[in-house]
Order: C-alpha cells, then structure tokens, then sequence
C-alpha cells in the first residue's frame, strides 16, 4: 500500500549566537501530510541538538505569514503553529526561515526539496513525526560553548 503526500525540507543552519556559519551545517527532514509547523519545530530542535527547549521559536515566510505561539495582544501576525499543517502551506521550490531563540536568533533557511514521496520508499517505513534522513556538518552547542567546563 502505497502512502504518498510527503515531501522533503532541507534545514540549512546560517547563523546564530553572534556565529555566521560557512559551510552551514544542515539536515534533510521527510514530512507528512498531516504534521504541524509544531512538529517540524520539534524536529528541527532535535535534529540540531538543542537540549532547552523553553526558547521562542517561529517559522517566517516572505509574504509575511508567520507560524507560532500567537501572541496574545496581536493575535494575527503569528499564526498557532500547533494547527497548520506544514503541507497545505509550502509548494516544491518555496523557501521560509525558522528562528529559533530570539535572543541568540539561531537562523535556519527551510527549502522544500521534492514532494509526493512514499516514505516506505524513502525510509522503510511511516514515521509519526517529521524524520531527518540526512545530515551534515558540524552542530554548535546552542549556548555557543565549546566544553563542558565553559558557562553559559
């Protein structure tokens, strides 16, 4: 049985913590048709190892859509990202931002690579979350230290 819908986002780490990063350490996430900007978020935190994840984080698009936690004294400029599929707002070729901790401002360029996959193809099975199938460079520390004896 055949299960298609899915699509791939490449995740390229930019900058964050005062960091440019070159070449840009990134990851390559398999998402289904029914997953949530939340769970490309939680994903995308998990893929790149962060470990506290109490920060602000948001998706950022070009024409101004933005997906979040909605703020409550401007509830339209960020949509609630626990309700919007991933799918039903991003075309093959479409680029967006994810920003994670707005004081480090970790900037993450999302590129939707190919659609209409079957995992069971790709991976060998149907994840219940957005999945990294692949990956490179190296990841900072999202503090930004290099041991474990340095402070945050």
């Amino acid at each position: 049985m055949a299960v298609r819908g899915w699509f791939t986002v490449r995740v390229d780490l930019v900058s964050g913590a005062g960091l440019r990063f070159a070449p840009q350490p990134g990851r390559i996430f398999l998402v289904g048709p029914t997953h949530t900007f939340l769970d490309l978020a939680t994903a995308i935190d998990l893929g790149f190892a962060r470990w506290d994840l109490s920060h602000l984080h948001e998706f950022r698009f070009a024409d101004g859509r933005c997906f979040g936690i909605p703020d409550d004294e401007n509830p339209l400029a960020v949509r609630d990202y626990q309700t919007v599929r991933v799918g039903a707002e991003v075309r093959r070729g479409e680029r967006f931002a994810y920003i994670f901790d707005f004081g480090a401002n970790w900037h993450h360029q999302c590129s939707v690579l190919s659609s209409n996959l079957d995992p069971l193809e790709v991976l060998g099975t149907v994840p219940s979350q957005p999945t990294p199938i692949w990956g490179w460079g190296w990841i900072p520390d999202q503090y930004a230290r290099r041991s474990y004896e340095q402070e945050a």
